[in-house]
This record gives structure tokens, sequence and C-alpha cells, in this order.
């Protein structure tokens, strides 16, 4: 009996199928997996928070990661901005491109996009993101088998706390057993975020790191604010006494002072005063506080959405903040191919692997917001392009402005409903019929007759009228045609029979066309049979053409 062939995960570690029916590191109450958090940020100073990061440095993260965790619960500016990075990329909408055309690599692409619809993903996708703080995150695939397949039935988050990195390279990440021993990750079990926002070892990546400081001296800055205000923003109350005061009325009278703050009402007795003193510099301390405040929280936001515009109320006018936009929109872009070759790489192949055994190819999702498209363009060249005989889906068209296809008997726009009146086609003088001759009897043409050829260079979308000939009558003038005359009008009706339509059609071209590029690409299209060389001969036959029109309609005015 053949052996199947062992699977590996990227790493080369073997997948051992019954490890993955069951869940590996979920939290216990008193193991070493506990979900109760300490609180490093009690107390913090500059010496403390050192310290915190030279033990992550040496491979001990726990209490870096607790003091991320507390300054998102604490800073509301910083888990502002965070969350708003963290769910934009969430709102990305997730395609799955199939690795070939092949019917089986098209049905497994159908199937991973069937799984997306979810409606836990986006908060998964947002766990998983919790390695934009933090540099990291582990989130464990929970595997469906009770039908006979393999299928990921939930991403369930876990606690960063519960894994180390290798001590030798301190990159490899690694779980702690039930036993608090660092053990390699289970293959296809664990998808492992790296999201760093410098280059680095991955416990020096975070953003959180960076922000450390900032939080720190805002805290100093907030807590003098606050010591500020209760003691310089309500006026200094100064209590005297008369002379000859006993001891009980000096304490009568301080407590009359001291509940003056907060009861703002005191009685005292009448030999007694009290004085009022304000801080003559209150305002300008009281900004200074806040300048500071505000200050940190604009650091904050350029190191986590890269600009300050969309997060604080700061002057520029509309093009900064459409700058500032951008270099959100780029950050946004990297944060959501970074999550995808993760979700690629942790997920979908395992997922492939596990059902359908290694193969060649395999869908990858792609997360990517689409780009907006130009229909105000579209619809002015959809005109010219069904005029060309391009054949355009319908459908198509319908799907890109959002519209639905008209149910039966239902009134769509150009309909002509009952009872409307016809539009008066416009009215159009009407020309005197022309006298037809033949070219046999141009010589027999007698007296009181005048052939006049003239060019007409009015070129329209439905083809150039090149040249007219009209017989006009003229008393007392007998004139045969001369030969320039008889050539002009055979070369005008050669013109008008291979030169006209096609100038035509290159003019609708040129109308609709915004820049040379696309007028070639159309051109190439609308007349792909086009040769220069034809129709630089043609030109030349209808300049040729004009010209003797022209000698001959002088020679006429000259001879009158």
């Amino acid at each position: 009996m053949a052996r199947t062939a062992q699977l590996l995960d990227h790493l080369g570690r073997p997948v051992r199928r019954a490890e993955l029916k069951s869940e590996v590191a979920m939290p216990t109450l008193t193991g070493i997996r506990s979900p109760i958090s300490g609180y490093p940020g009690d107390g913090l100073d500059p010496p403390r928070l050192s310290q915190i990061l030279r033990a992550a440095d040496h491979g001990d993260p726990v209490q870096y990661l607790e003091l991320a965790e507390t300054i998102e619960e604490r800073d509301l500016h910083y888990v502002g901005v965070l969350g708003t990075r963290r769910r934009s990329v969430t709102q990305i909408p997730i395609t799955v491109k199939p690795g070939s055309d092949d019917p089986l690599d098209v049905e497994i692409a159908e199937r991973v996009e069937t799984w997306l619809e979810r409606d836990e993903l986006k908060m998964e996708l947002f766990d998983i993101l919790d390695a934009v703080g933090k540099s990291y995150s582990f989130t464990e695939i929970i595997w469906e088998t009770s039908m006979g397949q393999w299928q990921p039935a939930r991403l369930e988050y876990r606690d960063p706390r519960w894994f180390r990195f290798d001590r030798i390279d301190l990159k490899t990440p690694m779980m702690l057993d039930d036993y608090g021993q660092e053990a390699a990750l289970p293959a296809f079990k664990f998808i492992y975020a790296s999201m760093k926002s410098k280059s680095g070892l991955p416990l020096r990546g975070g953003l959180a790191r960076t922000v450390f400081w900032a939080y720190l001296f805002k805290k100093f800055t907030e807590r003098d604010w606050a010591i500020f205000t209760q003691t310089f923003a309500q006026p200094l109350r100064v209590g005297k006494w008369g002379p000859g005061a006993s001891k009980e009325d000096k304490e009568t009278l301080f407590k009359a002072v001291a509940n003056i703050a907060g009861d703002c009402a005191a009685i005292i007795p009448e030999s007694m005063a009290i004085d009022f003193i304000e801080a003559a510099n209150l305002g300008t301390a009281h900004s200074n506080y806040k300048e500071r405040a505000d200050w940190l929280d604009q650091q904050v936001s350029k190191a986590v959405l890269g600009q300050t515009t969309t997060t604080d109320a700061i002057s520029g006018g509309h093009a900064v903040s459409k700058e500032h936009r951008q270099v959100q929109k780029d950050i946004e872009d990297a944060d959501a191919q970074a999550l995808q070759a993760v979700l690629n790489r942790d997920l979908i192949r395992p997922w492939v692997d596990l059902e359908y055994g290694p193969r060649e190819n395999y869908p990858r999702l792609i997360i990517k917001e689409p780009e907006p498209e130009d229909l105000a363009q579209l619809t002015s060249a959809l005109p010219v392009l069904v005029k060309l005989n391009m054949r355009v889906s319908e459908q198509e068209i319908r799907s890109k402005y959002g519209l639905s296809e008209p149910d039966e008997g239902e009134r769509y726009l150009g309909q002509p409903h009952a009872g409307d009146k016809p539009p008066n086609p416009p009215e159009t003088p009407q020309e005197p019929p022309q006298e037809q001759v033949e070219p046999q009897a141009r010589d027999e043409i007698g007296s009181g007759s005048k052939i006049e050829y003239r060019l007409n260079t009015h070129w329209r979308n439905s083809g150039v009228r090149v040249a007219e000939m009209s017989q006009s009558p003229s008393a007392g003038r007998s004139e045969p045609p001369s030969e320039i005359a008889l050539l002009t009008a055979q070369l005008a009706e050669r013109a008008q029979g291979q030169v006209g339509d096609m100038l035509g059609r290159i003019e609708a071209m040129l109308d609709a066309a915004g820049s040379m590029e696309e007028f070639r690409e159309m051109l190439s299209t609308g007349l792909p049979d086009l040769s220069i060389a034809g129709l630089a001969e043609e030109m030349a036959q209808a300049m040729i053409a004009a010209e003797a029109a022209g000698r001959t309609l002088t020679e006429d005015e000259a001879g009158e």
C-alpha cells in the first residue's frame, strides 16, 4: 500500500493531524496561560520603563506586552488612532484569485471565497492586526473536521504573553506548554503575524515601544496640569482674625476657608475676614500644559497614521488634508499587503494542503481597495466605440453604473410612452434637383449652360462630402468644360468614395480621445487594416482635387 507523503509547513516542520483537532493554547485559570494581566503602568517613571524595555530585549516580553495593553486602556488618543489604523484594513474588500484555470483550482477558490463571507471575519482580522501595536500576534486556527473534511471553524486570538521567541535568534516564535517550557509551534495550527514598524527583532519593532515615551511624558504633563488646576484654578483664600481671637476662633476660620473650595459657602464671626487672591498668569500657564499634551498627541498620530490632519484640527486647507490622507492610505495599503501575505501563508495554504493535498498552484487572497473608475470618461467614449463596431457587454456596463436590468413590462429610459407625440423632424432647406450629366455627354453641353465644380471640405462624423457638381444657367455664354474641371470632378468623386468615411471616423476618435496614447489605441482598434502608404496616397489625390477645383473656380470668376 502506498504511503501518504508527509505534509510540511513553510518552516519544514511535519504536520500532525491529530494535534490539529484540539485546542492547544486555550487559557487556564491556574496554569501558565492565565488571562489575568499585570499593571506595570502604575507608578511608571523613566528608570522603570527602561527596565521593562531591556527585559523584552533579552527575551522576557511579559511586562512590555502588559504595558502595551495598559496604554491602549488609559490613553484615549492612542487607542483612537491605533483602532482607526486597524479597522481601516478590515474594511477593505477581500477577493480570491484561483491558482490556475484548472476546474479544481477554480472550485477551491470559490470555496475559500464562500468562507470569507462569515460575519465574524472582520473581528478576527482586527485581532490579528493587534500586531500593528505590539509588533506580533498569535491566532489559533480551530479546524472543523466533523464532516470528514478540513475547514477553519473560527480563528481564536491568543494572548501574546503565552508565547516566546527562540533564545538563540530571538526571531523564531515559540509557545509555552502546560509546564511553562518553550516548545515549537505546531505546524498548521497558528497564524503568526509580524508587522514591525521598523527593521530588526520583533520585540523591538512594535509601535507601542515608541509610543511608551510619549505616553509617559504626557502623563507627567497631565499630573502637573491637574495639580495646577486644583491649586490655582480657584483663587487663594486667606482668612484674617482680629486681636484677642481664641484658638477656637482660629479653628473656625480655618474650617471656613477650607470649605469654601468645595462647598463655596461658610460662616465666620463678624470680626474675621477672608480675602481671595487670584493668580495673575493663570491663562498663560494653563495653555502651556494643553499645548504640550496636544503636541505629544500629534507625535503619536505621526507614528501611528503617518500624519496629523485626519485626527487633529490643524489649519492648512483642503490640499494639505488630501495629501495627508494619501500618506495614511499608503500605510493602509502596506498593512493590507502584510496581512494578505500572512493569511496566504498560514491559513489558505495549510487549508488546501489538508483538504486537497499539496498542489502546484494555490489560491491567493487579495486585500486591495478597487481603483475608482472614471465613469464620465467611459460615458463619452462608449458612443465612439459602439460606432466603431466594438462589441460591448451591456451587463458589464450596467454593473459599472450599479444599474439593474428592467423587468418585463417595466418602463425604461428612452422608451416612447403612450400618448407622446413624436418629435417634429428638423426642417432642412430643400435644394433644387440637380441635373445629372453623363460623362459621355459632357462635350455636348451647349450655350446657356455653365458647369461649376466646387470642393466642400466640411467633414462630418458620418463621412466627408468632398465634391458637388451643380449646374446653373448662365445667359449669353456657351463654352465647354475645361480638362482641369473634368479632372477635378473625377478626383473629387474618388476622394469621396475612398477617403470620406475613413476621415470622418478618425475625426470622431480625435474628439473622444483624452491623449495621444489613447488616440493611438483607438486608431489601432477601430482601423486595424489601416495602411499609412494607402492613406497618404488618398490624401494626396484629395489635395490635388482641391487645388484643381480652386483653380477652375478662379478661372471662371476671372472670365466673367
